[in-house]
């Protein structure tokens, strides 16, 4: 009689040994999985949400939700985008369920930043700072932020996981469960409108020593 699970194909998914393993009832394998993961899950979230406190509980929700339906994983996409996509419906759960607005998709707190390599990276001034550019780097940053918030949740979802999170626009797609060429079009007028924001700003600093 063969197996009720049906084993993630092996090819070029890293994860699919683990997850066979599980599958198998080697339970300390998904703890490998959780570890591998559960940062990126939970910085996810926390944009979601802007509560860390919540964000942690929701990542919990997500593991528990993954493992109880892994066997349900097929290994057509990659597990973490498996995974993404249960974390962010677990997520809008949540906030509709506190009758919160669901994906504002904002940091949460400035001290967030400062924990999130990505955006450490991305605001740090490229040479000596100065009063001037540490201003326009907060200003822009803010500009940013406020530009995330005001796109409709489809295109804030998608340039999210695209320009924070490096999914690919395959993976956006299986994600989105929209066609590639939706995802492209979201992202395309996400930036457009995140790029109206900044571009006074930018112009307001030009030629300013940085």
């Amino acid at each position: 009689m063969s197996s009720p699970h049906k084993p993630a194909p092996m090819g070029d998914n890293p994860d699919a040994p683990l997850v066979e393993r599980v599958l198998a009832g080697d339970k300390r394998a998904f703890d490998v999985l959780v570890l591998k993961y559960q940062r990126r899950i939970e910085r996810l979230i926390a944009r979601m949400v802007r509560d860390q406190a919540l964000a942690e509980d929701i990542a919990q929700e997500t593991f528990l939700r993954a493992y109880r339906a892994l066997h349900q994983y097929r290994g057509d996409a990659q597990f973490y985008t498996w995974l993404y996509r249960i974390a962010i419906n677990t997520a809008k759960k949540f906030l509709l369920e506190r009758k919160r607005d669901p994906l504002t998709m904002l940091v949460s707190q400035e001290n967030d930043d400062e924990k999130d390599e990505t955006f450490r990276h991305q605001n740090e001034p490229i040479s000596e700072e100065t009063p001037d550019s540490v201003l326009a780097a907060r200003q822009i940053a803010a500009a940013v932020e406020a530009g995330l918030a005001a796109l409709p949740e489809d295109l804030r979802q998608a340039v999210t996981l695209r320009e924070i999170e490096g999914l690919s626009y395959e993976e956006i797609a299986t994600l989105m469960n929209s066609p590639i060429g939706t995802v492209r079009s979201r992202i395309f007028r996400a930036r457009e409108a995140i790029s109206s924001r900044l571009r006074p700003l930018l112009e307001q600093h030009s030629g300013k020593r940085w």
